[in-house]
């Protein structure tokens, strides 16, 4: 049997967590994870949120599910994560919390530029530096960084966010060579735009190539083992395509810039 067609427990090992988890992708991704056997940990601010979904998902998928209630900005969080792991045959890990900062930039306050850094930047540099060795270690496991098409190249208006989701890209790319050598899978999904409640309070207006959250989980999943980067979608990665190869650097930014414009 090819690896990347055994189930995920067997493949990688039977807990995942998901940072970020509490609707949305993370949502999703929790989910998909739950109906594939996988038990979580799940970590996100809202412990509310966190503990309806461990709820649904324990008694819909008979998995066992645990909750971190904490803030990925955080420093303290990681150390908090690595105690409740510690005794878990610990397979996945993804991160999907995302902070966006909206607006021009010469206008935004300094704390939202901060948050940006230290929740889409800081956050999973120290949650991989925390549990990646101990995956080492056992040989196995995989890694999910939650990037974006808007990392593909500059995007005027959420500049900072798309920075961060190109500094997770590069970085997911750079590990999927260092870590497959010790048996650890790393993608980074380039998603585009979907319709989380994230979405809609920042932007609320549909697009085309629109996947749902439960969607672009399901083959970002599925990708497993063919890294470094993803893109779900078919148009999603013409998109990818279009602004990432055939158009000029320049045109590229002007006509993402014209898009996002009008955001508030």
């Amino acid at each position: 049997m090819r690896p990347r067609t055994r189930a995920l427990p067997d493949r990688y090992g039977r807990w995942a967590i998901v940072v970020g988890a509490s609707e949305g992708l993370g949502a999703a991704f929790a989910s998909q994870l739950a109906a594939r056997g996988m038990n979580l940990v799940l970590v996100a601010r809202r412990g509310h949120l966190l503990a309806r979904l461990q709820e649904e998902l324990a008694t819909e998928h008979q998995v066992e599910v645990r909750c971190l209630v904490g803030d990925s900005a955080d420093p303290t969080v990681a150390e908090a994560l690595a105690d409740a792991v510690a005794d878990l045959d610990l397979g996945i890990v993804i991160y999907n919390a995302a902070y966006t900062q909206v607006g021009p930039f010469a206008e935004a306050p300094e704390e939202e530029i901060e948050r940006v850094v230290d929740v889409n930047v800081r956050g999973p540099l120290r949650v991989l530096r925390t549990l990646v060795p101990t995956m080492c270690r056992n040989r196995r496991g995989a890694v999910v960084l939650m990037s974006s098409l808007s990392g593909l190249q500059g995007t005027p208006y959420i500049s900072v966010y798309a920075a961060s989701k190109a500094f997770n890209m590069i970085l997911a790319e750079g590990l999927w060579y260092e870590l497959r050598s010790h048996g650890v899978e790393v993608v980074a999904c380039c998603a585009g735009a979907m319709r989380t409640p994230g979405y809609i309070k920042s932007f609320n207006r549909d697009v085309p190539g629109m996947l749902s959250p439960d969607e672009a989980a399901r083959r970002t999943l599925d990708g497993l083992g063919g890294g470094p980067r993803l893109v779900p979608g078919h148009l999603n990665r013409l998109t990818a395509l279009l602004t990432g190869r055939i158009l000029p650097r320049r045109s590229a930014v002007r006509l993402i810039g014209r898009n996002t414009k009008h955001i508030t």
